[in-house]
């Protein structure tokens, strides 16, 4: 995969979580504007998981059938929309309206960016083509709060406008300069349906070869929003913090993971395989929940914050490389399928986030923690090492 392409795809997927970025620090204090309790602002945060998991599918199925880059586009139009209207929104609803309209129409980054990076490389490589992918993420997380805590103090509609105009510059590069990674004679044929989630092909993945997978990618994401989708309000009600120092703890975040998964995911999956990546970070991921409940100054707070997010920066990347190995259908398909399970749990996550804060600060942390131990028994179980992947080990020592 020649690295302009996978510099343009990390580029566009860093815009996209920006927005995301931008808009933690900033929603505590909007929802308090409009006097929204925990549970106003897990259902804010749900909108757009809810819109993502329903048309996640429908997108990768389209980039099955007419190629990566037109629905990069439509994608990249998409958020760029959104975040105009986020700006001008006055009351609750629209802030909510307008989320979930960025949710469908930017939850076509995702799956295709993902499919197009299965294209162009080798089994080998696809661990760490998908931690360029985390780590993207990672990026867009380290300068979203940041940008959305500082620009903050001037407007709070700015970073939002901010955010567009990326968008804009993300959707010339990939019109310009990216080319297109699914050949004609490779696309699903016009006569093919394409739908939006089915619980009945849902549930027949989950008793197909990437099954467990999919229950990880809905476990992590609904572990994982316990703590990024409510965790502004959080610090808000414990610490008194502020939009700035919000958004400097969730750019220490995003900077741990940003690191963590560029560059010691696609070692780790080279040296280990990727089903031991996935084992590992199940485990450290049950301290790092538990250790989040536990500090009472700033520095305490960003050192738990860091080890939290240092424990789960490899395992998106760790089970989506999986998938992609181990998936029996269109590789377009198959990255729906997985970020409609990842929506699922990122629309669970917060609901739950948000009621259990009502309730007890400390019960969201409780809860991921103890999800994290689940899922890493259950891997012991249902996640044997492949063999392909011992063997690809072996021969790199």
């Amino acid at each position: 995969m020649k690295n302009r392409n996978l510099q343009i795809l990390s580029f566009t997927l860093v815009v996209v979580m920006l927005g995301f970025g931008i808009i933690i620090p900033i929603l505590p204090f909007y929802v308090e504007r409009y006097g929204g309790s925990g549970i106003a602002m897990g259902s804010l945060m749900s909108a757009f998981s809810v819109a993502q998991f329903i048309f996640s599918p429908i997108w990768g199925g389209f980039s099955d059938r007419y190629g990566r880059k037109p629905i990069l586009m439509i994608g990249m139009i998409g958020n760029a929309v959104s975040h105009i209207l986020f700006a001008l929104s006055t009351q609750l609803w629209m802030l909510t309206a307008s989320r979930a309209l960025g949710g469908i129409l930017s939850s076509a980054t995702l799956p295709t960016a993902m499919a197009f990076i299965s294209d162009s490389t080798s089994q080998k490589e696809r661990g760490g083509g998908m931690g360029v992918v985390g780590a993207a993420f990672g990026v867009g997380m380290v300068l979203g709060p940041g940008i959305g805590g500082m620009m903050a103090g001037m407007s709070l509609q700015a970073p939002f406008y901010f955010a567009a105009g990326l968008s804009l510059v993300a959707l010339f590069l990939v019109w310009i300069f990216l080319p297109e990674s699914l050949p004609a004679e490779q696309r699903t044929p016009a006569s093919a349906r394409i739908q939006g989630p089915r619980v009945g092909e849902m549930l027949r993945a989950l008793s197909g070869p990437i099954g467990f997978l999919l229950i990880l990618a809905f476990l992590h994401n609904f572990a994982l929003t316990n703590f990024e989708g409510i965790y502004g309000f959080y610090a808000q009600r414990r610490y008194g913090y502020d939009e700035k120092t919000i958004g400097l703890i969730l750019t220490v975040v995003g900077l741990v993971s940003a690191i963590a998964q560029g560059a010691l995911t696609g070692f780790f999956s080279k040296r280990f395989g990727d089903s031991w990546v996935v084992k590992g970070s199940l485990f450290a991921s049950i301290f790092g929940f538990a250790l989040m409940i536990l500090p009472e100054t700033l520095p305490m707070v960003l050192s738990a914050a860091g080890f939290f997010v240092l424990t789960n920066a490899m395992l998106r990347p760790g089970v989506a490389s999986l998938i992609s190995k181990k998936a029996d259908i269109g590789q377009g398909a198959a990255m729906g399928l997985n970020n409609s399970f990842m929506s699922l749990g990122r629309i669970v996550g917060p609901l739950w986030a948000g009621a259990a804060l009502d309730i007890n600060l400390s019960y969201p942390f409780i809860t991921g923690a103890a999800i994290m131990l689940i899922a890493y028994l259950a891997s012991l179980k249902f996640l044997p090492e492949d063999a392909a992947e011992t063997a690809q080990t072996v021969s790199t020592d």
